[in-house]
């Protein structure tokens, strides 16, 4: 009696581990890999998967979308200036079998990748086009990285720039470089202004060519402005016109 009630205990134990190395519960993100005798037999997933033990082994694979830092890189830009440029990877696994068959680690693959295309990529541009077309950049760097990780069953959804650092004597430069930018600016509409003034005065003075009473009426406005400021000194001027008018009255008189 004893001997029987052991082999069914026995019995039990293997029906149980048995079923514990068979039995694989996979979630709604996670795709399994089968292989059978070590070949490639299928991709099975999500919910309950059933393996005939030591005969089929299962390697998991997460398809949700995955974030790697890609670290600071080194690079110089097309103009000869050093910069550190650091990103950020977004990618997803879109082919499990192709994931885990064709490449040995597809996490280490794909960030060493990055790297090596950020640093391609940007080493092409200034330093300007970095600073200012980072969307550009982002776009061409991830069509370079999908083609080539396609191959893997990878999809490279996003990558952003997030940093680029100058040294302290760059970005001083840098300062230098906006500050005489802004003075050529200043002095280039100081000049515009200094045209367009011009070309009025040349309209006035035509104007007030033709109409001689123009020309007085300018002048008794010039010293009703001079007679309001509080001064112990005036300035009167006194147009040549004026006075060959009064010296022709004076010979007449004569």
């Amino acid at each position: 009696m004893m001997l029987e009630y052991l082999t069914y205990a026995s019995l039990a134990v293997i029906v149980i581990l048995f079923l514990a190395s068979a039995i694989r519960i996979l979630r709604e993100y996670e795709r399994g890999v089968i292989f059978t005798l070590g070949r490639f037999t299928g991709v099975k997933g999500p919910g309950l998967i059933i393996l005939i033990p030591v005969v089929q082994q299962m390697v998991k694979a997460d398809l949700r979308v995955m974030v790697q830092v890609v670290p600071p890189q080194d690079v110089i830009s097309r103009d000869n200036v050093p910069v550190k440029v650091n990103a950020v990877l977004y990618f997803r696994i879109v082919d499990p079998e192709r994931a885990i068959i064709k490449v040995g680690d597809f996490m280490a693959a794909t960030s060493q990748l990055a790297q090596t295309t950020l640093r391609s990529v940007l080493g092409k541009h200034e330093l300007d086009e970095m600073l200012a077309e980072r969307d550009r950049l982002n776009s061409d760097i991830q069509e370079i990285l999908d083609q080539q990780t396609d191959v893997w069953g990878i999809k490279v959804t996003t990558i952003e720039i997030k940093d680029i650092d100058l040294n302290e004597t760059m970005v001083r430069a840098i300062a230098k470089q906006a500050e005489a930018e802004r003075l050529r600016r200043a002095k280039v509409i100081n000049a515009m202004g200094e045209q367009q003034a011009a070309e009025k005065l040349v309209e006035a003075g035509r104007t007030l060519a033709r109409e001689p009473q123009a020309m007085q009426l300018r002048y008794f406005a010039a010293l009703h402005d001079i007679a309001g400021e509080r001064s112990s000194t005036v300035v009167f001027p006194l147009p040549m016109d004026l006075l060959g008018h009064l010296t022709g009255r004076r010979n007449e008189a004569t």
